[in-house]
C-alpha cells in the first residue's frame, strides 16, 4: 500500500483520507500530512509494535541479609551442670547439646577417624541411653521408694527363694533398630522346676520321669520347659504352666491297669518288691520265720547296690559295690581282708 501512495503522488492526502475511512490505520496519517506538505519522499522510521510492555530498567536485587549463627550449646555448658535437666528422657540424638567428642561411622581409608557428631546420620539412627545415667536413675529410684513395700522377711538368702518360689520364669527383650519393636525371639519362655520341691513319690517320680524324657536333667535336678508355639510372651508362659501342672497331676494319677502289674511289668528294677530282696532275706535269717523275735532286716546299701546294678548296668563301680555289700551281709569283710 506505501508503494500504491507514492506512485500515486499527485493525491497522498486523498489516499490517505480514503484509508481512514476503511478504518484500517497503517501508517501514521500525521506523518503523511506532514510529508505531502513538504512534497518530499523521504523513508520513515520503522515503528516496532510492542505488545507486551516492559521497564527498561530492572530493580536492584534485594540483598538477602543472612543472621548471625550462634555456636553451638555444647560449648556454653557448665561442667556442673544438672545433665537431667538437658536430656531429661529418650530423644534423637542432637549434637549441639551433647557435650562428648562421640564419633561413629564407617571409614573407606586406613588410619582415618570415624565422622564426627555434627551431620552424622548414623548417631541419629540408633537408640541412645543419654538421658540413664548414673545420678538420673538414682534419683528416679528415690523417687520409687514411696510406692514400694519392704522385702519380706523370710527371703534372705537365695536357698530360702528357691524353697519358698521353687517355680523359675525366665524371657528374653531386644533392643534393636527395626521399624517394627517386637522381636520373634522375645515370644520365647522357659521355665524350670526343681524336681524334689514338687514332693512326688516313687509311682509320680517315675512316671513324669518319662514322660517328660530329655527335659530332666539328673545332674541338677530341673526340669525345664521351654515354649515358642503362640506369639505372644504371655500366651507361650500360660501354656508352660498349663504342661506344668498337666504333668503334675498326670504323674499322681494311678490307673486301676497299674494294680495289676508283676515284677515282668515294671519299667525299672523296684528292689522294695522284687525277688532279690525276698532271698536275702531268706539268706540272712536261716532257719527262721518272718515275725520271729530274731529276724533281721537286709540293710538299705545293699538294696541301693543291688538296684543301682540293675538300672544304671554293669560297670566298674557298680560291681565293685555289688560285691563289697554281698560280702558284709554275708559277714564275710573279714575273709576278703585276708585273701587280698
Amino acid at each position: 500500500m506505501a508503494l500504491l501512495a507514492r506512485a500515486c503522488g499527485p493525491w497522498p492526502l486523498l489516499w490517505s483520507r480514503s484509508v481512514q475511512t476503511v478504518g484500517i490505520r497503517l501508517q501514521s496519517t500525521r506523518l503523511q500530512e506532514d510529508g505531502a506538505r513538504s512534497g518530499g519522499l523521504e523513508e520513515e522510521e520503522f515503528r516496532v509494535l510492542n505488545l507486551k510492555q516492559t521497564k527498561s530498567q530492572r530493580l536492584a536485587r534485594r540483598k538477602a541479609t543472612r543472621p548471625e549463627v550462634p555456636p553451638p550449646r555444647s560449648q556454653q555448658m557448665a561442667t556442673d551442670q544438672d545433665w537431667g535437666a538437658v536430656w531429661p528422657g529418650p530423644r534423637t540424638f542432637n549434637p549441639s547439646a551433647v557435650p562428648l567428642p562421640i564419633r561413629q561411622g564407617y571409614v573407606t581409608k586406613r588410619n582415618q577417624m570415624s565422622p564426627g557428631k555434627f551431620a552424622n546420620a548414623e548417631l541419629m539412627k540408633i537408640p541412645n541411653f543419654l538421658h540413664l545415667t548414673p545420678p538420673v536413675i538414682k534419683r528416679q529410684c528415690e523417687a520409687l521408694k514411696q510406692f514400694c513395700t519392704p522385702w519380706p522377711k523370710g527371703l534372705e538368702t537365695e536357698e530360702k527363694m528357691r524353697a519358698h518360689y521353687p517355680v523359675t520364669c525366665v524371657t528374653s527383650d531386644y533392643c534393636h533398630a527395626l521399624p517394627t519393636i517386637r522381636n520373634p525371639l522375645s515370644r520365647i519362655v522357659t521355665v524350670q522346676v526343681e524336681l524334689g520341691a514338687l514332693q512326688l513319690d516313687r509311682h509320680a517320680r517315675d512316671k513324669l520321669l518319662r514322660l517328660v524324657g530329655e527335659r530332666y536333667d539328673p545332674d541338677t535336678d530341673l526340669l525345664t520347659i521351654v515354649t515358642d508355639r503362640c506369639p505372644l510372651k504371655k500366651q507361650n508362659y500360660d501354656y508352660a504352666i498349663y504342661l506344668l501342672t498337666a504333668l503334675y497331676h498326670e504323674s499322681n494319677t494311678v490307673e486301676p491297669w497299674e494294680a495289676t502289674k508283676c515284677e515282668a511289668d515294671m519299667e525299672f528294677f523296684d528292689y522294695e518288691q522284687s525277688r532279690s530282696k525276698r532271698n536275702a532275706e531268706a539268706t540272712l535269717n536261716w532257719g527262721r520265720k518272718e515275725g520271729d523275735s530274731g529276724w533281721q532286716q537286709v540293710p538299705e546299701a545293699y538294696g541301693e547296690a543291688v538296684s543301682r546294678l540293675f538300672n544304671e548296668g554293669e560297670n566298674e563301680y557298680n560291681i565293685a559295690k555289688y560285691k563289697e555289700q554281698t560280702l558284709a551281709l554275708l559277714g564275710l569283710a573279714g575273709a576278703e581282708q585276708v585273701a587280698q
